[in-house]
């Protein structure tokens, strides 16, 4: 029987999530914000900004993920693009927050710009990093386990992003100079995150095959995994209101609570539950199967998202916390379970179709995941247009009408609601088309995480 995998390799590619957790949630946490109130440009431009360098990255994700296969299939290892991508993603990730003086429209360009290369060079990193759990053990417990020790690194690396990087922000004075003080911090977490865990996880034999496939071959091999689409599905529509929630926290916090500084605790309240939540919801999937943990997590996540709106409209700070901590234990549910479920799905594909190409699949996943991200600020950025909001650089200070305050509110609360909802019919359809095996033994339950 297969060993367990040691501590140490679980961490060593685990800490790769801290980088990942801090790209994926601080772009949505605070560009938006930092384009309408520090650069002022306007909300709808502010939206296209945000969109367009992730619409490129669903293009580039799918051949990132083909050109991982044949690399693996050359080398037995993904480790090249994935260094190529920790190296480069740190100076790009402070370019974006590093706008010069200028008007609000070369502001605009100059962080699109700056954005579309820094996505680039996340997905060179991101795509092979997440085929690697499909192949870090034959034992299904323990390609769990992996993914456990990864949702925890990811919450550390949110936690990061929320809950320090709006602090540093502040502590730098704010403005450009915060923003910019606080791109070069991170971007010092993302080098050391990123970089140990590319070194760390070389160990990890790679074996797609038997033979290398052009992009186009690759996906028409992928296409009838159907079990894998309509869980990609799901977590797109879900990572899609996550990324509204996100960018809503900072108007929630400046125009309902009327202190900017509790972005970071509101953060910290949304995610923080993650770290002790893992093992909770881990255990609940393994004693009652992680499809049935997955559908009861949504179903809470809907109603509690709604009774966030409740909250916000009292404006008063402590209910908007505990039903933000509320969120963020079902938050924990809906980021381990598919994570979890992702490397069976490819497996179970590589049985039907005797061709494995795990980068593949995780290129279309990372692809449709980081749309998700980029989509929702934009379509919170919607719904601030459309309710009337009025952008402001740092040197203004501006009255929001009533139907700001609504949408702004509506928007972090009721809509990813809606999104959530929108999420059941493709798990349903998921739940049909998998066939989930037994829950680990327990002798196999001993070396969970």
């Amino acid at each position: 029987m297969t060993a367990p995998l040691p501590r140490r390799r679980l961490a060593g590619y685990g800490v790769g999530s801290v980088g990942t957790g801090v790209f994926s949630a601080l772009p949505g946490l605070l560009l938006l914000y930092y384009l309408t109130d520090v650069l002022g440009v306007a909300a709808g431009l502010a939206g296209f900004v945000i969109v367009l360098p992730k619409l490129w990255d669903m293009l580039a994700s799918p051949l990132i993920g083909a050109v991982s296969d044949r690399e693996a299939v050359r080398t037995g290892r993904r480790f090249r693009l994935m260094i190529t991508g920790a190296l480069t993603l740190p100076l790009l990730f402070a370019a974006v927050f590093s706008a010069p003086p200028m008007d609000a429209t070369g502001s605009a360009l100059w962080v699109a710009a700056a954005f579309v290369l820094a996505t680039t060079a996340f997905s060179l990193f991101q795509v092979p990093y997440v085929a690697l759990p499909a192949e870090i053990s034959p034992r299904r417990d323990q390609r769990a386990r992996a993914m456990s020790w990864r949702v925890v690194c990811l919450t550390l690396g949110i936690l990061a992003a929320g809950g320090l990087a709006p602090a540093v922000v502040e502590a730098a004075g704010g403005g450009r100079p915060g923003h910019l003080a606080m791109g070069l911090a991170m971007g010092l977490v993302l080098l050391l995150a990123m970089t140990t865990a590319t070194v760390t996880s070389r160990w990890i034999p790679s074996r797609p095959g038997p033979r290398p496939l052009g992009p186009v071959a690759a996906f028409r091999a992928a296409r009838g995994n159907r079990a894998f689409f309509a869980l990609c599905a799901t977590f797109s529509l879900q990572s899609l209101a996550v990324a509204v929630m996100l960018a809503g926290a900072p108007y929630v916090a400046t125009y309902r609570l009327g202190d900017y500084s509790l972005t970071s605790v509101m953060f910290v309240c949304l995610v923080g539950p993650s770290l002790v939540a893992v093992p909770v919801w881990a255990a609940l999937a393994r004693r009652f199967g992680t499809v049935r943990c997955y559908l009861v997590a949504l179903a809470s996540m809907i109603v509690t998202a709604v009774l966030l709106y409740p909250a916000i409209a009292t404006e008063a700070v402590g209910p908007v916390l505990a039903v933000a901590g509320l969120v963020g234990v079902f938050y924990t549910a809906l980021q381990l379970l598919p994570l979890t479920l992702l490397p069976e799905t490819v497996r179970e594909d590589a049985a039907r179709s005797g061709q494995a190409q795990a980068g593949t699949f995780t290129g279309v996943w990372t692809a449709v995941e980081t749309g998700a991200m980029a989509l929702g600020p934009g379509l919170y950025s919607v719904a601030l247009t459309v309710t009337a909001f009025r952008a402001s650089d740092v040197t203004q200070e501006v009255v929001q009408p009533d139907t700001a305050i609504t949408g702004l509110t509506a928007g972090f609360t009721v809509l990813p609601a809606v999104l959530f909802l929108v999420s059941l019919p493709p798990l349903l359809a998921f739940r049909r088309r998998f066939r989930e095996s037994r829950p680990a033994a327990p002798e196999e339950e001993t070396h969970a995480a």
